[in-house]
């Protein structure tokens, strides 16, 4: 019956093809944001999310992935989500990674069915990173003196104005270890089988799409326009499904920007600076 009214309609009305709703989560995995920087977290992402899987004849959510990583419970919090609307939907969830989807935009990734690939995308690095500086020396050199009072024997430990104590690095990486293990209890779980025997998978290391797929952490090599049209016929088509925008007319997944006064402005750009060197050195990392 609306196959017959279909076609009464004018064509420009008329509604050809399958549509497929697309998420872009592209960006660093970071807690908060500001409107200078798009950043990946729950927040953001959770109502492009929603959208996408209300989509009631869509059969499946593909969902594009360029990160280097970032938190990792901003990570999960994603994966879990993607998860949950896949099964309460019933609908398949495809991958496709561009550039990288390493540490924890792999996590990301294994929300997927399956994954997908462009031979020279990055994925993998499962392990789990924490980074600082150091500046005691300085403080001396420049004539300062740090006071901290504290109830509470650990409460300054790591530090980065103190110098390095052999117990905090210990507790990291206490911390670490536990994070990492989550991490490949995850991949074991989502990827099965289809992993490989190669001892370094959980390593950290990180390879191309083409290693990548023979060591199993993707299901295939190929762009989301192509793999989409193989499947479900060559008028599939391909619908973004976007956020708000931002003051300069930036779309931001899931966040509208409310009023903001010329000290806030300026709050946030300064902020966004320290954010954007540690957000290029995360990309860097992987030659990006």
């Amino acid at each position: 019956m609306m196959s017959f009214l279909n076609r009464l309609l004018p064509k420009r009305f008329r509604k050809t093809g399958l549509s497929i709703p697309v998420v872009r989560l592209h960006g660093t995995i970071m807690a908060g944001g500001s409107q200078f920087k798009q950043t990946l977290n729950i927040a953001t992402v959770a109502p492009m999310l929603e959208k996408a899987f209300a989509k009631k004849d869509a059969p499946v959510v593909a969902i594009s992935i360029n990160s280097p990583g970032g938190s990792p419970v901003q990570s999960r919090l994603i994966y879990q989500r993607i998860r949950a609307l896949a099964e309460e939907k019933n609908k398949k969830v495809l991958i496709f990674v561009e550039d990288v989807a390493a540490s924890g935009g792999y996590m990301i990734a294994l929300a997927g069915d399956e994954i997908f690939a462009d031979p020279t995308s990055i994925v993998g690095s499962i392990g789990v990173v924490s980074g600082g500086f150091g500046f005691p020396e300085m403080l001396k050199k420049i004539g300062v003196e740090r006071r901290v009072y504290t109830a509470g024997e650990n409460k300054v430990i790591l530090d980065p104005f103190q110098p390095e104590k052999e117990g905090d690095i210990e507790y990291l990486k206490t911390l670490q270890l536990e994070i990492h293990k989550v991490f490949i209890d995850m991949v074991k779980s989502r990827r099965g089988s289809r992993l490989g025997e190669d001892s370094t998978i959980f390593s950290g290391l990180f390879w191309t799409g083409t290693r990548g797929l023979e060591l199993g952490l993707i299901d295939g090599l190929g762009e989301m326009r192509d793999v989409i049209k193989r499947r479900f016929g060559k008028d599939a088509k391909l619908e973004l499904i976007g956020g708000t925008r931002t003051l300069f007319g930036r779309r931001v997944p899931g966040v509208a920007l409310g009023s903001a006064n010329l000290g806030e402005i300026a709050s946030g750009a300064t902020a966004g600076l320290a954010e954007g060197l540690e957000e290029r050195a995360m990309w860097s990392r992987f030659g990006l």
